[in-house]
């Protein structure tokens, strides 16, 4: 429910998605409201719960939130359906992706760094090293942020009505889209 899940899950929600979960630990600090969805009053609470409570009251959304820290023992329990990795960190990627190959999951991975954005399904996808973990804490990231997100709402968005992985990087710098 960082700046790449809040943001996607609520795109997806207002998109007419309807069975949507979010999985994180993390509580809103001030430095997050530059690029995710949250408000100053939110800051302290767990971004997971506020997330739900924010979709259901603006459109109804019914977001199933667990704010509990996903790791490598419990993935298997918490991840269900269509996976969409946006954590900022190598260890809960890897996790995710482990989970995901174990049980055959569909599972997409949207992770960004410094003017580069990437959408990968779990088939290609190579964790990247724990330098690039983290990097959306500052406004200027925003822009970014929103690019990837809206690339990753239409490759969820294909894959969900017929069956497509394609595998995507977006370049800032010259606002390039190129698949992979």
């Amino acid at each position: 429910a960082g700046a790449l899940g809040a943001n996607i899950t609520e795109s997806l929600a207002r998109m007419g998605f309807r069975q949507l979960a979010v999985i994180d630990r993390d509580r809103v600090e001030e430095r997050n409201l530059s690029t995710q969805p949250y408000f100053r009053a939110d800051i302290g609470a767990k971004k997971a719960k506020m997330l739900a409570n924010s979709l259901y009251r603006a459109i109804g959304a019914q977001v199933a939130a667990q704010a509990v820290e996903l790791t490598p023992q419990n993935a298997a329990k918490l991840l269900s359906g269509l996976v969409i990795d946006t954590f900022d960190n190598s260890v809960g990627r890897q996790a995710v992706k482990d989970a995901c190959l174990a049980a055959g999951l569909a599972c997409v991975h949207v992770g960004m760094a410094t003017d580069y954005a990437e959408v990968i399904w779990n088939e290609r996808y190579r964790v990247p090293s724990a330098a690039q973990d983290d990097i959306c804490d500052y406004p200027l990231a925003r822009n970014l942020v929103m690019m990837a997100v809206s690339l990753a709402c239409e490759v969820v968005t294909r894959f969900v009505a017929n069956g497509e992985k394609r595998d995507y990087s977006l370049t800032f710098s010259d606002f390039a889209v190129r698949e992979l």
